[in-house]
């Protein structure tokens, strides 16, 4: 359906990233736009939920004590949307077991959901946004809709986790900030973030993900800030003051802290997606390590915590998924850190679900057994307010008919979500400007700053009789390439061969080594090994004695690769760049400024000894947390001794 009436312009394209309104909850000036007030009940006294005027604590008692149960229960279900065609409302797909989202608003009653598409138009995404928002709008007491992100500033593309920036201002992981060890530049990133995610609609930030790094093995390093956890607990401070402002209000975008409390620690680095990967293992004792980001997090004033979906074993806690665990949502997170704000679960923790055409079980570890009625019961009991990645409302309402759940306990996650669409300014002012956020995403700057940090990020581990930089290099240069298209480099009237025998230079971007698994959605996650097979490694070796060899390893995770630092002429480790990037890199147009954000280890037997709730304890590792060497040309006299560079 299309929009009814206009969007008032908004105002995302005054704002500079300086400029920061305080949160003050009783308003004296209304800001409810006409056209809103218009869509109401036209000659009805204005409800007092739509009196800007009044202090949102009163505006959320008000609204709630005229919603039915059904109304209230959609508010705790956090569901995927799809765009469709030209920005249109979905009309679902039945064979990919989607919802429309005429269905999920209108009956269903749901408000809160994540975007599940690549932007590649920011002024389309704004236009659907507002027919979402339009939609919203049309039922029985208009609450508006609330917008989720998985990060999407960079290069990661898996539906699980996270995607690629598209139109967006694409910067480096968080590894690569981890990298630069800056907290200024993680709050500028974030501010940037915050306004592209404004313009398009985005209210609601899946991130940042604040696991810590100590299980080589596991899937998901790469959206993690490293090994350290005092460093990821600096940086995640800035992280979420970026997204949300010292105090959240309605050119805030609320975070979701995750995945509570620590989902570094997995059995043999799998993940926990997985049936092979439900547990958790402190066999390090360890588990306060983990904690020192969530109480960081919970000191910068982080809104949403998302809890893990693995279960711990060999602990003091129940063995059953995090969401379903009162010891870990109410006695810990609750209770002992000290977190009054919204607790959401990670997705598909209710109901089984086919992802890229394979089929999942529900993610309910040590809990399969159970209905999904009892499994519902088991999330609300442990603490949590809302189901990601479910659209099962009935289950929560039959709950309470049945008497199992009070109307009562309901209402007590259903205000913590309602106020926080009110804190934001949703119900004052929903709707975007699509030509705006045409204007504000991707513009000039941000580009440029994306770009200069993912070129600053880069990780000099090795550079024999300083090699690197490559500069003034001869016309006639030759070049062998792997990893990236010849024709970045023709386009700089270099010239590329087929054989490392004809080449000067022999340049290569190796993904980590992994283990491909099956599946259209598993696939997506790079676990198992961290070493190269014997033919690839031997294969690489021919190749670094033919002819001086630059090697960029892209680091998703902390690769077990001594060959490549043995054989190679100059190694670098990037978290997430392009092949220019790489290229700057290289010739010396811009400099490699990271250090590593853990250790390297040497082998899979040595990640294998060690334990997965300990950092930096893998034996002998071939680089370690901190290593990072600078150009010669740009270093005082004797810098570039040792690792720790200048």
């Amino acid at each position: 359906m299309g929009l009814l009436s206009t969007p008032s312009r908004a105002i995302l394209g005054l704002l500079t990233l300086s400029a920061w309104p305080l949160n003050t909850l009783c308003l004296g000036v209304s800001h409810t736009p006409h056209q809103l007030l218009a869509s109401r009940a036209g000659s009805e006294a204005l409800p007092d939920y739509r009196n800007s005027s009044l202090c949102v604590n009163d505006r959320v008692e008000d609204l709630i004590q005229r919603m039915t149960l059904e109304e209230k229960v959609g508010q705790m279900f956090h569901a995927m949307l799809s765009m469709g065609p030209n920005g249109t409302l979905d009309p679902g797909n039945e064979t990919a077991f989607r919802n429309s989202t005429d269905f999920m608003i209108g009956d269903q009653l749901l408000t809160h959901f994540n975007l599940v598409a690549d932007i590649t138009s920011a002024k389309e995404v704004a236009e659907f946004y507002n027919r979402v928002q339009q939609r919203a709008q049309e039922t029985r007491l208009g609450i508006p809709i609330t917008l989720s992100s998985d990060p999407r500033h960079a290069f990661t593309e898996n539906v699980g986790t996270g995607f690629n920036a598209g139109r967006f201002s694409q910067w480096p992981e968080t590894l690569g900030f981890a990298a630069l060890r800056d907290p200024e530049l993680v709050r500028k990133f974030a501010e940037i973030a915050r306004e592209e995610y404004l313009a398009v609609g985005l209210r609601a930030a899946l991130h940042p993900q604040v696991d810590l790094s100590t299980e080589p093995r596991w899937a998901r390093i790469s959206g993690t800030f490293g090994e350290n956890a005092e460093l990821t607990a600096e940086l995640l401070a800035a992280y979420i003051k970026g997204f949300q402002g010292e105090t959240l209000g309605p050119y805030s975008v609320t975070t979701v802290t995750k995945h509570f409390p620590g989902g570094g620690p997995m059995e043999n680095g799998e993940d926990s997606h997985f049936v092979y990967g439900k547990n958790e293992t402190y066999p390090g004792h360890n588990l306060e390590y983990h904690l020192i980001p969530f109480r960081a997090a919970i000191a910068a004033g982080a809104r949403q915590i998302m809890p893990y979906y693995s279960r711990p074993i060999n602990t003091e806690f129940d063995p059953v998924g995090f969401a379903f665990n009162k010891q870990i949502v109410t006695d810990l997170l609750r209770n002992e850190l000290g977190f009054e704000g919204i607790v959401v679960t990670d997705w598909g923790l209710i109901t089984d679900s086919v992802i890229l055409g394979q089929y999942l079980p529900a993610r309910a570890w040590g809990l399969e057994t159970l209905t999904e009625l009892e499994r519902a019961a088991r999330v609300i009991d442990a603490g949590c307010d809302q189901f990601g990645g479910e659209t099962r409302p009935e289950l929560i309402a039959q709950l309470v008919h049945e008497g199992i759940i009070t109307e009562d306990r309901i209402d007590v996650s259903v205000r913590k979500l309602l106020r926080e669409k009110f804190v934001l300014g949703l119900f004052d002012n929903p709707f975007v400007d699509p030509e705006a956020a045409e204007r504000i995403v991707g513009n000039d700057y941000f580009m440029r700053l994306g770009n200069e940090t993912q070129r600053r990020a880069y990780t000099l581990l090795k550079n024999t009789d300083n090699v690197l930089p490559l500069r003034n290099l001869a016309s006639e240069t030759k070049f062998y390439v792997e990893g990236f298209n010849a024709t970045y480099l023709t386009t700089r009237n270099f010239t590329v061969v087929t054989k490392p025998a004809d080449a000067d230079y022999a340049l290569l971007r190796l993904a980590s080594p992994y283990e491909p698994r099956p599946g259209g959605f598993e696939s997506s996650f790079h676990a198992g090994s961290l070493e190269f097979s014997a033919e690839e490694i031997k294969r690489q070796a021919a190749i670094y004695s033919a002819v001086p060899t630059v090697v960029d390893m892209m680091l998703d995770r902390p690769a077990a690769v001594p060959e490549v630092a043995e054989g190679s002429t100059a190694m670098l480790a990037s978290f997430g760049s392009s092949p220019d990037a790489f290229l700057d890199v290289i010739l010396g147009l811009a400099e490699p400024e990271g250090k590593l954000p853990y250790d390297l280890p040497r082998s899979m037997e040595a990640v294998e000894a060690s334990m997965e709730d300990v950092p930096f304890d893998t034996k002998d590792p071939v680089f370690r947390y901190g290593d990072g060497l600078r150009y010669a040309s740009r270093c005082s006299e004797g810098g570039n001794g040792t690792l720790d560079g200048c």
